[in-house]
C-alpha cells in the first residue's frame, strides 16, 4: 500500500465536501454584499453628507456570487440547446 494514495484519496474527500458545501452554499444563499458599498447600497459624500447610489449594485447592496452565476449560465445554456433540439424535432416532422 503506496502512502500517497491514502494521502490522495482523503485529498480528494476534503475537496468534495468543500466543492459540495460551495454548491450548497451558492444554492441557499445566491447573494452576498457589494465589495464597493460593503452591502449598504450608497456612498455617503465626505463634503454636505449628500448620498448617491452605488454603480456596481445599483443600491441594492447586494451582488451575485460567482457560483451562482456559472450555475445560472450553465441552466441558461441547458434550456436553449433544448430548445433548439425541440425546435429541430417540430421541424423534421
Amino acid at each position: 500500500m503506496n502512502p500517497l494514495d491514502s494521502l490522495t484519496a482523503s485529498f480528494c474527500l476534503v475537496m468534495l465536501f468543500v466543492t459540495l458545501g460551495y454548491i450548497w452554499s451558492c444554492a441557499v444563499y445566491p447573494y452576498k454584499a457589494c465589495r464597493s458599498c460593503r452591502g449598504f447600497g450608497h456612498f455617503r459624500s465626505s463634503i454636505l453628507g449628500a448620498i448617491r447610489l452605488c454603480r456596481r449594485c445599483n443600491g441594492t447592496g447586494r451582488t451575485l456570487r460567482a457560483g451562482r452565476r456559472a450555475y445560472n449560465a450553465t441552466v441558461r445554456a441547458h434550456r436553449a440547446i433544448r430548445k433548439a433540439q425541440n425546435r429541430d424535432q417540430r421541424d423534421g416532422q
